[in-house]
């Protein structure tokens, strides 16, 4: 009894410990990997986890292979892989059928070889492009590429963490786990019918936003690019642009300045500003008062632009005196689009504590979140994951300061961001760390280890973005995280909840019990990391089969998929939120695609598995 009373003891702590777990990541107040570490503190703390054995997730084969898998990832990026697939992809025409058909089915493609993430990262800008060329709405684009980007995880073991956590798994509790195409069966068939249902019918479920593919319509910027020339009188005077933005306590941007009739771009200007200066600044009109009363700068002229991109000029402007004075040629001024990623160093960040101008040598020009130009200082604006930002800078300073920012380019504005072409090599790797794999000469995570590290010595992939690749946040959760599932085990939790799950299923088939967990699963992934999901439920499925004294594999393979399925929300999944700001979506949009497209998948896979991997297998 004693025992019992010590085990229900333990079984509730942990209860207790998840339930803050998941309110703090619904709540979403502190980033996941920092909750996921509390909870295994405080696991450890509370004796749920051997003090010893605290850190061991971080070891776990799980953890390596999904790094290995990130690090491969950046390597296709960087490889040109994206400028093959652009080159097709903009021959389909105008027919969003067709666009859709070519987009969506080619993200499934990748994501099965590679983090989806990536996959989804390598579309994004072309998807924008396509848009931006046809004239379409990108909202109607970018959801459903953001859907196939996890429905084409679900095809092998390395497309998403939960296919690897759940591998992994299967080899802690049966001695053997799934192989690289073990997941094909019921992942292409689930990825074909969700790209069928996706292509002829979801896309209608998608808000259809216009304008928001134009750079112009999203930043407004001819309306704010002005003229401001330094006066006799002006504070400004004697002030490099530095002491200036001092001055203002603002970071209001300065493309260019003009001195006697010779344009510098902003960036590369450090000397004094003398009588005479022109200023080419984005500013809105409290900007321009600011201007005005502290600096002391008067206005020109409005700038007219018929474009916002790196080729767009400056309209005449004349000078206070009547002179005309020259135009303002802004072609060598490089301006480029860009989305902040989920794992950005910029989240909750402002620009003075990121230090954008002296660090990165980048000025920012102005911010659109949710589809709409914010209007608010821009020294005053927290980045959030999917926030459009303008950017201005030097060519070769934007190449390297992207992939250190997080940031990932909307649109091709002639920058060359990879490194020479290596795709046939990388694939090469790539491919002798998958046979290894099947053949059984290697185990998943030091087969694909070897391919990166190897990617990596030869000069695929820089050795600082190989370490810039690795997502931190997601490898402190799975290595946090793990062993707090394994608490959930330990402590009879999960038997509690797969009895209970029993007792309620008891008088129905085990089928009926098997679609309750995937629901439960696919539910849980909506509102926290898929990969955390898949390291909760695992226990929980293992408990359930056991007890219907039925095989582990359709329970773990129900686990799978569902914790892969994250379409009703825009934080479930990383995919989602990359696309939100791009798209100008709201938090709302994505179950009126998302709710269909799940019960799409449920229907497709849940005979799949029970086929595949039989109950009685």
């Amino acid at each position: 009894m004693a025992i019992e009373d010590v085990g229900l003891a333990s079984s509730t702590l942990v209860f207790m410990v998840l339930g803050l777990t998941l309110g703090a990541f619904i709540w979403g107040r502190f980033r996941y990997d920092l909750v996921a570490l509390a909870a295994l503190l405080g696991s450890v703390m509370l004796g749920l986890v051997p003090a010893d054995d605290a850190f061991m997730g971080f070891g776990h084969p799980a953890v390596i292979t999904v790094a290995a898998v990130l690090v491969l990832s950046r390597g296709f990026e960087r490889s040109g892989l994206v400028d093959i697939i652009a080159d097709q992809i903009f021959k389909v025409g105008e027919r969003l059928v067709l666009q859709l058909l070519v987009l969506v089915g080619t993200v499934v493609v990748l994501s099965g070889i590679m983090n989806n993430v990536g996959a989804l990262a390598l579309l994004l800008p072309v998807a924008m492009r396509l848009a931006r060329e046809h004239n379409t709405p990108p909202s109607l684009l970018l959801m459903p590429l953001a859907f196939g980007s996890l429905l084409g995880g679900l095809i092998t073991l390395i497309g998403t963490p939960p296919n690897i956590i759940i591998s992994s798994y299967r080899a802690d509790v049966a001695g053997d786990n799934f192989s690289m195409f073990s997941f094909a069966p019921v992942g292409i068939a689930v990825a074909l019918a969700g790209l069928a249902f996706i292509v002829l019918v979801g896309w209608r479920l998608t808000p259809k936003r216009s304008g928001q593919a134009s750079a112009a319509d999203m930043f407004d910027t001819a309306n704010y690019l002005v003229e401001l020339k330094v006066n006799e009188a002006s504070k400004a005077k004697g002030l490099t642009l530095q002491q200036l933005r001092d001055e203002l306590e603002d970071t209001i941007p300065v493309l260019a300045v003009v001195r006697d009739d010779d344009r510098q771009a902003g960036y590369a200007f450090h000397g004094m500003l003398q009588a005479g200066d022109i200023l080419l600044l984005e500013a809105g009109p409290e900007e321009l008062k600011l201007l005005e009363d502290k600096a002391g700068l008067s206005a020109v002229a409005e700038l007219e632009e018929d474009d916002t991109d790196t080729d767009s000029k400056a309209a005449d402007a004349s000078t206070e005196e009547g002179e005309a004075h020259p135009p303002v040629d802004t072609a060598g001024l490089q301006l480029v689009e860009v989305v902040v990623r989920t794992d950005s160093m910029m989240i909750n960040r402002s620009v003075r504590q990121l230090r954008l101008n002296h660090q990165f040598g980048l000025h920012l020009v102005a911010v659109a979140r949710d589809g709409t130009r914010l209007k608010q200082r821009l020294r005053d604006i927290r980045f959030k994951a999917g926030d459009i930002l303008l950017l201005q800078g030097e060519e070769n300073e934007i190449a390297e300061s992207l992939p250190t920012l997080g940031c990932l380019p909307l649109a091709n504005r002639d920058l060359n961001l990879g490194q020479p072409r290596k795709l046939i090599l990388s694939l090469s790797i790539f491919a002798a760390a998958i046979v290894a794999m099947l053949l059984d000469i290697l185990p998943a995570a030091v087969a694909l280890s070897t391919a990166a590290l190897i990617s990596l010595l030869i000069g695929v992939l820089p050795l600082r973005e190989g370490y810039q690749a690795i997502d931190g946040p997601v490898i402190v959760l799975l290595g946090a995280m793990i062993p707090v599932g394994e608490a959930l085990e330990t402590s009879g939790g999960a038997a509690l909840i797969a009895e209970a799950l029993l007792s309620w299923g008891s008088d129905w088939p085990v089928v009926v019990t098997l679609g309750g967990l995937f629901i439960l699963s696919m539910l849980l992934s909506n509102v926290i990391n898929n990969a955390a999901a898949a390291v909760l439920m695992a226990p929980i499925a293992v408990s359930l089969a056991n007890g219907f004294d039925v095989s582990l594999d359709p329970f773990l393979m129900v686990v799978a998929v569902s914790a892969s399925c994250a379409f009703l929300t825009p934080i479930g999944h990383q995919s989602n939120t990359l696309v939100l700001g791009p798209g100008g979506y709201r938090f709302g949009d994505y179950w009126k695609l998302g709710l269909p497209l799940s019960i799409v998948v449920l229907a497709v896979s849940m005979p799949m598995i029970l086929w595949v991997w039989p109950l009685t297998g």
